[in-house]
């Protein structure tokens, strides 16, 4: 038997009645397959990390060892709600690391979008192998594998959160997750009691921020970007686009363009705003927003988010452009 392919009896899950049912199944499954272990998890405060901690808190308690690493490219208030969430609300064993200046002085002068990825790829699993090693007694890894991820593998077992730890490090998988889609997932997440901004989290890159900071990443760009995507998520929420538009962020580009900011020639950075729908994300159609909350957008950028004095609309489809930038 194909221990990767989904279960032929496995119903798919659509009502909250199955979610938990499903939950009950894996609780047990996984208490089955740990036993008094403990459980090691990098938590990233995506989806699915985020749906297997609240699962495996339930099965295990503190036996799960959460790591969350802090990376500086996460979108503001991320680092914020997964302490607040795990830690003060769940009780989760959590490590938070700050790693900050770490991931920034590696990333410093790299402008090649490839190896951008590399870095920040190869520095996340530095350090959780780190925090790994001071830890005693692990001999389980969770992991947020979720179906798509083997397919898209071609039958070789995909990593999720964390892929290329050593060997000797000897950790046996748990993958609670491992046979459900996207969609299967958020249902669960709720029925855990996660809250919608974690279940519902849009799609977002590996590299994080670190592929809207255009070009080599400096650290006011970096803020630029952090404000401006703050600000468009809040003013999409107030406005009934969040959940209608797929994907929604900004990015700014690497040069500056002149301007007039209080009287003076001001030479500042522009602000791109992207906004697509899609269904399997291979073509993308762009948003069609009102021109009035594109102005409202506008204005609190440039006033509210320093160094910025352009905000442009990209109205490019996918083909030919993609959804990303980098």
């Amino acid at each position: 038997m194909d221990n990767n392919k989904r279960p032929e009896n496995m119903k798919r899950i659509e009502t909250e009645a199955q979610a938990i049912s499903f939950i009950e199944s894996e609780i047990a499954a996984v208490k089955t397959q740990v036993g008094n272990g403990k459980v090691l998890l990098a938590l990233s405060g995506g989806v699915d990390s985020s749906v297997v901690a609240a699962l495996l808190i339930k099965a295990i308690g503190k036996n799960l060892v959460c790591v969350h690493v802090n990376h500086g490219l996460l979108r503001k208030g991320e680092p914020e709600q997964v302490v607040k969430v795990f830690r003060h609300e769940m009780d989760a064993n959590l490590i938070y690391v700050d790693a900050v200046d770490r991931f920034l002085d590696k990333l410093a002068g790299i402008s090649d979008p490839e190896q951008k990825r590399k870095i920040i790829g190869a520095e996340f699993i530095r350090v959780f192998e780190e925090e790994a090693r001071k830890l005693e007694g692990i001999d389980f890894l969770a992991q947020g594998t979720i179906y798509p991820d083997i397919l898209e593998s071609d039958g070789v077992k995909a990593h999720h959160n964390v892929g290329g730890l050593p060997d000797d490090l000897k950790f046996e998988l748990v993958e609670p997750l491992k046979f459900l889609y996207k969609d299967e997932v958020r249902i669960v997440g709720k029925a855990l009691g996660l809250p919608d901004s974690m279940v519902y989290r849009q799609p977002f890159p590996g590299p994080g921020l670190g592929v809207r900071c255009l070009g080599a990443i400096t650290r006011d760009r970096l803020e630029c970007v952090r404000e401006s995507d703050a600000i468009l998520r809040e003013e999409f929420a107030k406005n009934g686009l969040e959940g209608k538009v797929w994907q929604y962020f900004t990015v700014v580009p690497d040069f500056r363009s002149v301007g007039v900011r209080d009287g003076k020639r001001s030479f500042e950075y522009p602000v791109i705003i992207r906004a697509v729908n899609t269904k399997d994300a291979m073509t993308a159609t762009v948003e069609d927003i009102p021109f009035a909350l594109l102005s409202h957008i506008t204005d609190r950028i440039l006033s509210e988010v320093k160094g910025v004095n352009r905000v442009c609309y990209d109205m490019t489809p996918k083909p030919v452009g993609t959804i990303e930038w980098e």
